[in-house]
């Protein structure tokens, strides 16, 4: 099973944006111009900006391919950013109205992403996708994907509404509200906020999600899994980035914050940061323990070492984005390495090269997969 994992991070999805790009353009080379990542993955999984991003590229166009090639991804972000985070200047006033609502509206986020999606739901995915997020009225995780909505129709949003879930990052922008019904007439409401709360990385949440459709559709005995076998799994999981290298908060420098200060510290917010980089850490070094039977079957691209405006999540100016997609850049070329579990570290792998190499690599076995399950599906009678 192979599963293509982004994490959230607001204007920083354009690093794996340009991750991406690379990687769909290696398979372009191996199997034709056409190609699309969500030809590949039986499952791609995101979280706010990494829901986003899994949406375009597995949402259906009117030719019933991927609204989105992932060469595009940057260019949505680098036309919308501005409009969904408008830069103002930091003021006393913007200030407090910052403590007393959302620090932006979301209008145009919502409008974009309404009019992109139209009337596209979960279940219409061009493949697999699942993106987590987290309902406050019952204060407890809702994981919305393909699998779910094909059998679950109360779950079975639209996807429009699902992404703008998993992207309202609590101050930044306003919990989500709206309603599902199916065919006898019952709804179901939901109250949600970014799913980075529950998963910035929602790698293992695929895989569990995978695991149960299996046992759910009675294919034990096809695929006898009686717990999560990682040596099933070809995960490919992008990070985009985060500043833990540089010890932003200490101990010392925050025993006297406040309310205040935790919302809001040098155009940071101290307490999303720490849960968000919470989950992510937390699921990498799990991932990393889960897979040392097969560690080749884990890549995690991450960096640990942004600095100032490129390690925020609301900066969209020309200059930043740029940035962003050095970032994006420097870390293919990158030396392929693994979370130490004990220190949160990365840690160079010997032998296994550049990210970018090691893409290169990804690349050919995903096309051989592609071509071993076609020629399966073919030999069975399927079309």
């Amino acid at each position: 099973m192979t599963i293509l994992a982004i994490d959230g991070g607001g204007i920083r999805g354009i690093i794996p944006g340009t991750i991406l790009a690379d990687l769909e353009s290696q398979l372009q080379q191996l199997d034709g111009p056409n190609s699309r990542l969500a030809d590949y993955f039986d499952c791609i999984t995101g979280t706010s900006t990494g829901g986003l991003i899994a949406a375009m590229l597995t949402a259906p166009s009117e030719d019933n391919r991927p609204l989105f090639a992932a060469k595009d991804i940057n260019g949505f972000y680098m036309e919308n950013g501005p409009a969904i985070f408008p830069q103002r200047r930091s003021t006393l006033v913007a200030f407090m109205a910052s403590l007393m609502r959302p620090k932006y509206d979301g209008k145009h986020l919502h409008s974009k992403i309404e009019s992109m999606l139209g009337n596209t739901r979960m279940r219409n995915t061009l493949t697999n996708i699942v993106i987590p997020t987290f309902d406050i009225q019952l204060l407890h995780p809702i994981i919305f994907s393909t699998y779910d909505a094909k059998s679950m129709p109360l779950k079975d949003a639209l996807l429009s509404d699902v992404c703008i879930s998993t992207s309202a990052a609590p101050t930044y922008l306003p919990p989500h509200y709206f309603q599902t019904s199916d065919a006898d007439g019952k709804t179901r409401e939901y109250n949600l906020i970014d799913g980075g709360v529950v998963a910035n990385d929602p790698t293992l949440i695929a895989m569990t999600q995978i695991v149960n459709n299996i046992m759910s559709k009675g294919n034990e005995n096809i695929y006898p899994w009686k717990q999560v076998d990682c040596c099933k799994f070809r995960v490919v999981s992008i990070g985009t980035g985060s500043s833990s290298d540089h010890g932003l908060y200490t101990a010392k420098q925050s025993s006297r914050w406040g309310t205040i200060r935790w919302l809001r510290n040098k155009d940071m917010v101290p307490i999303v940061d720490i849960f968000m980089e919470a989950s992510s850490g937390v699921v990498d070094i799990q991932a990393a323990t889960l897979f040392q039977s097969c560690e080749a079957n884990y890549l995690r691209i991450q960096d640990n070492s942004l600095r100032g405006v490129a390690a925020t999540v609301d900066v969209a100016t020309p200059e930043n984005m740029q940035e962003l997609i050095r970032i994006g850049e420097r870390m293919l070329h990158q030396p392929v390495s693994r979370v130490d579990v004990e220190t949160g570290k990365y840690v160079v792998v010997p032998g296994a090269g550049s990210n970018a190499e090691a893409l290169a690599r990804l690349a050919k076995q995903l096309s051989e997969i592609r071509k071993s399950k076609l020629g399966r599906h073919r030999a069975s009678g399927g079309e």
